[in-house]
């Protein structure tokens, strides 16, 4: 499996990440070496993880306006090492999907999702929550938004909020630990789910991934509800694998769409659990 670590020159967090990254693993006798290619005029570094070839890459123009980058370069999965900013600036490590369920105000394409591999974000997840014990940060999910664009299957895995944090060694360093830990793991799949309603902080997301045997996939909140029709439902569920076998509807963050989006699911032959009941 090739696995391609998207850093970036325009974002301060990645450089840090990508630092870090390259620092520790080289300090702890692991395999990431410095290959002869580059890309973007940038070094490439390679790491071997049984059968996983890993490949860390830099570019230098902003990680949700790199369109079709996956054309560009050879990978089954690609993990964009990316900042993370929110107006409350809490210390947070945040992943999620990637896609617009409507207008394409940050990157990628008007109403398109891109794939996601919701056993990957779980288990970043998992072992981000695990790795933020007695630390500031918090770990989340974050609902599906922004670009970039691409075929191939790719999420985004954040550090924020703050300037203070893209730039914070201790942050970089949880967050490089989460990652080749997951990287070093025998990863599973797992049954997946979409979620629709609720914060872009999801909190019944979040519950699903931690506590249950499901790996969400894409997320719709309850702003862009609006937004979900017939054409987005199609793509949430074809566009994460492994293929979803039902939607998890946050019951109470569904608000005045509610109705709708019942009689759209079952329009459409897609089963559904509540959140008031899922969890017992």
């Amino acid at each position: 499996m090739q696995i391609a670590l998207i850093s970036s020159t325009k974002d301060p967090a990645s450089v840090n990440i990508k630092e870090i990254n390259i620092k520790e693993t080289l300090l702890n006798d692991f395999k990431f070496v410095k290959l002869e290619n580059k890309f973007n005029n940038n070094d490439v570094y390679g790491y071997l993880i049984g059968n996983k070839d890993v490949k860390l890459y830099t570019i230098n123009s902003e990680l949700i306006f790199a369109d079709d980058l996956d054309k560009k370069i050879d990978a089954d999965v690609l993990i964009f090492l990316s900042k993370h900013k929110a107006a409350d600036g809490r210390a947070s490590l945040t992943c999620h999907p990637i896609g617009n369920f409507g207008a394409s105000e940050k990157g990628g394409k008007e109403k398109t999702l891109c794939t996601c591999p919701s056993s990957l974000l779980k288990e970043i997840l998992i072992e981000l929550s695990k790795n933020v014990e007695n630390t500031e940060y918090e770990a989340t999910l974050e609902s599906t938004h922004h670009g970039p664009s691409m075929g191939k299957p790719l999420l985004f895995f954040e550090l924020g909020s703050t300037e203070k944090h893209w730039n914070d060694k201790n942050g970089a360093k949880i967050y490089v630990k989460t990652l080749m830990n997951v990287l070093h793991q025998e990863n599973k799949s797992y049954e997946s789910v979409f979620v629709i309603g609720g914060p872009h902080y999801n909190h019944v997301a979040n519950k699903a991934m931690l506590n249950t045997g499901y790996a969400v996939g894409h997320i719709c909140p309850k702003h862009n509800l609006e937004n979900l029709d017939e054409e987005m439902l199609r793509q949430a569920m074809e566009k994460i694998i492994p293929k979803p076998k039902f939607a998890l509807l946050d019951w109470k963050g569904l608000s005045k769409e509610k109705q709708r989006i019942l009689k759209m699911l079952e329009k459409n032959s897609i089963k559904y659990e509540r959140s008031d009941r899922f969890f017992g």
